[in-house]
């Protein structure tokens, strides 16, 4: 009996995997990436969390550089004296509205350009292409920019935050190459022998399937529009109509260079600021940061599909 016992349970045995150690170049290679990828994220973290740390630090701590990566003297002044501040409440709204329609406009545009070009029997994209292409290497600088403004009449006109920058050239191709390489031809043809029309298509067969890459444009144009101060510092002459950055440029610049060192109220007024800047930087920064998680089951599908040559 013992031997058919281990005769029966000898040829289990054999057919158990067996377990295959990992080479030792293989160890090496994943311990240099993560001790790269570790440093690296202490890098770009640090300032970050130096920037929380003296955001709810006291004025004092910081001017004396005593904060580093943890608060001292724990103070929510910065944040009272921020939302105090009227200016950041007119910046906030107008940099939510900006945010809010310059995505739904570029969205729009990127698509209705970017749909025709992935159609195979469109004759011309190549030459289409090549036009949207050659600005991407060749601008005409800051100044016929402005001159062009102004001759559009957009000069201190909100328009002026949607109108230049409606398209994303590179942004297009990403969603051009999605519709080439993700969509379907046979699906369109079907629809076709249905009697669907091309608008009817692209809203309710291409779009619904092209939440994907349609998520990772949303955050790249909601964070371009949310960080962006340059064109409203050029083109804007109304401070009522300052997006939340450019308020964050003024006071920063504003208290930039002052001493510290400098006695009575002056000094405290300015030690004051410093704490400002911090907690100013956390508020502007916070609330994009947020949208991410909303949007992340598809942002890495969209960025990958994208990027394949189509």
């Amino acid at each position: 009996m013992k031997k058919n016992a281990t005769a029966t349970a000898t040829p289990a045995a054999a057919l158990q995997p067996k377990k295959v150690g990992v080479p030792l170049e293989d160890k090496i290679l994943y311990t240099t990436v993560n001790v790269v990828m570790i440093l690296w994220l202490i890098i770009v973290l640090f300032p970050v969390i130096f920037i929380v740390a003296s955001s709810f630090s006291s004025s004092t701590a910081i001017s004396t550089g005593r904060v580093l990566l943890w608060p001292v003297e724990f103070s929510t002044a910065a944040y009272k004296a921020v939302f105090q501040y009227k200016m950041v409440w007119n910046g906030f709204a107008n940099t939510i509205f900006y945010t809010v329609v310059g995505t739904i406009i570029n969205l729009i545009g990127t698509t209705l350009c970017a749909y025709p070009l992935s159609r195979r029997t469109y004759q011309g994209r190549a030459f289409v292409t090549t036009l949207f292409i050659i600005p991407m290497f060749i601008g005409g600088g800051m100044i016929p920019a402005y001159l062009n403004v102004r001759e559009l009449g957009l000069l201190d006109n909100r328009l002026v935050l949607f109108i230049p920058g409606l398209i994303s050239t590179s942004n297009m191709i990403i969603m051009r190459t999605f519709f080439t390489s993700s969509i379907p031809a046979d699906l369109q043809e079907a629809a076709s022998l249905d009697g669907c029309s091309d608008i009817r298509y692209l809203l309710q067969i291409v779009l619904p399937l092209s939440k994907a890459v349609m998520s990772v444009l949303l955050l790249y144009y909601a964070v371009g529009h949310w960080n962006a101060y340059y064109n409203a510092l050029l083109y804007l002459r109304t401070a009522s109509k300052y997006p939340l950055q450019l308020i964050l440029r003024t006071v920063l610049i504003s208290y930039e260079g002052q001493d510290v060192n400098a006695g009575g109220a002056q000094a405290m007024k300015e030690q004051a600021g410093e704490a400002m800047k911090y907690g100013l930087i956390v508020v502007t920064t916070v609330p994009i940061l947020l949208v991410y998680p909303f949007i992340q089951k598809y942002f890495e599908k969209g960025v990958m599909i994208g990027s394949l040559k189509g």
